[in-house]
């Protein structure tokens, strides 16, 4: 029960079509399951309810939330809504992106227009999720908000959208934590390397007109970890650790959950 007590909101709880568990539905079931009431928020509120309902199984506290996060309204009504219903908001998790499925392409290739919805979605949604929360969590001179980038920031990523949003993500996480650490707010980004999620792996597959295996062993094939990619747990346990005291003193790190790629070199 290490966020017993603690409201939680997780922009991206639901997930793409697929197979597995994605990122942000693991990162709610996991804070849910350590005592934290959730505000399971996405812009498909059938798979926020889906969310929820996994974590009423478990006698956990959540509720869905639909909202387009690239609208500040929403963002603002959304966090309105978790701190009218709980009294506080004691962690934001920032976990929606969008490469490929938003039309995201190499630099000869990319349109505005899906360069604007991937600005939209990867990065102006976090930006003003945290303009919302922030006096809220001044106020109770306590918070912690973790925003998830990629490993594309720091590796080899041929769509340009993608790699620019979540590289400006680590920048604007940093400047979030030494202007709010006076307030006792702590500001963290995770990079997830190659994951086996639904948005990862059957949004390839769809793409590239592949079967979800072959995609699978390609991507598997290069992480120096066991050869195998990591899930959504992976990532809501590396976020659970920095939403919780045992990172009290923690603030302005980028953690790479990469299955050791970010250390390889050449």
């Amino acid at each position: 029960m290490r966020l017993k007590d603690r409201v939680a909101i997780v922009v991206g709880a639901g997930q793409s079509p697929g197979e597995g568990m994605g990122n942000g539905r693991a990162t709610a079931l996991t804070f849910a399951r350590e005592g934290a009431k959730v505000l399971c928020v996405d812009h498909n509120l059938e798979s926020a309810r889906e969310t929820v309902e996994m974590i009423g199984a478990n006698q956990g506290t959540a509720m869905a939330y639909k909202a387009d996060v690239t609208r500040e309204a929403e963002i603002k009504a959304m966090v309105a809504e978790a701190h009218g219903r709980w009294g506080r908001i004691d962690i934001l998790h920032n976990n929606v992106g969008v490469s490929i499925s938003g039309g995201d392409a190499e630099l000869l290739d990319i349109t505005e227009e899906a360069f604007d919805r991937c600005v939209a979605i990867n990065l102006k949604s976090c930006i003003l999720a945290a303009k919302h929360v922030i006096p809220i969590m001044r106020a109770q001179r306590s918070g912690a908000i973790i925003n998830i980038s990629s490993m594309a920031v720091i590796t080899t990523y041929p769509y340009v959208a993608y790699k620019a949003t979540k590289a400006a993500m680590v920048s604007f996480t940093e400047q979030l934590a030494y202007q709010n650490a006076e307030y006792g707010i702590r500001a963290n980004v995770i990079l997830p390397g190659l994951m086996n999620t639904p948005m990862a792996v059957d949004t390839r597959a769809r793409e590239f007109k592949k079967s979800r295996a072959e995609v699978e062993a390609e991507r598997d094939a290069k992480v120096p970890l066991r050869r195998k990619m990591g899930t959504g747990w992976d990532v809501a346990n590396a976020a659970l650790f920095l939403a919780s005291d045992e990172a009290g003193f923690i603030t302005g790190v980028t953690l790479p959950v990469d299955g050791g790629a970010s250390v390889r070199r050449g």
